[in-house]
């Protein structure tokens, strides 16, 4: 991950449609931009001939990519929703919202890519809850078959052994 006090790096396009990025003094593919997001990299797209900022556009082409190359995210009826927001007096408020949920949403994702050690270990700790959570169901109705009472809730049983 790049630091987060990291300059605004600034990539060109040009007419012919390539991508110059500065930074590197290259030219780079919008493969390359999708990379720079993933890395979290901060950086602005200029149209070279007018300075105009053009980051959205490059951007919103990634996503046209990803959306035709394999699993959707946005379905026809959520592209549409999309667009009757247009316009629309809660534009704003759909905007803050997605941003909001989108960053939260990656800020979760990364809590648990923190707290999980290695997907081997995850799932050998689910294992685990669920086959004690098992043996507690079966235990318990092992226990109310014998005894023909039915099986105690959790919280009638500690409040017993608390008195």
């Amino acid at each position: 991950m790049e630091m987060m006090n990291q300059e605004l790096r600034v990539i060109k396009k040009y007419p012919n449609r390539r991508l110059y990025d500065t930074a590197i003094s290259s030219y780079i593919t919008v493969d390359d931009v999708r990379s720079l997001v993933m890395q979290q990299v901060k950086f602005a797209i200029q149209d070279a001939k007018t300075g105009e900022d053009i980051t959205r556009s490059v951007l919103l082409q990634i996503i046209l990519e990803q959306e035709e190359g394999g699993e959707p995210i946005f379905s026809s009826e959520v592209l549409s929703q999309l667009i009757r927001f247009y316009g629309n007096t809660l534009q704003g408020i759909i905007a803050s919202y997605f941003e909001r949920s989108l960053t939260l949403f990656s800020k979760q994702q990364e809590e648990f890519r923190e707290k999980m050690y290695t997907p081997l270990s995850f799932m050998t700790d689910l294992a685990e809850q669920n086959i004690t959570l098992w043996r507690d169901v079966q235990e318990s109705f092992f226990r109310a078959a014998l005894t023909g009472n039915p099986p105690e809730r959790e919280d009638k049983k500690n409040k017993k052994t608390t008195e």
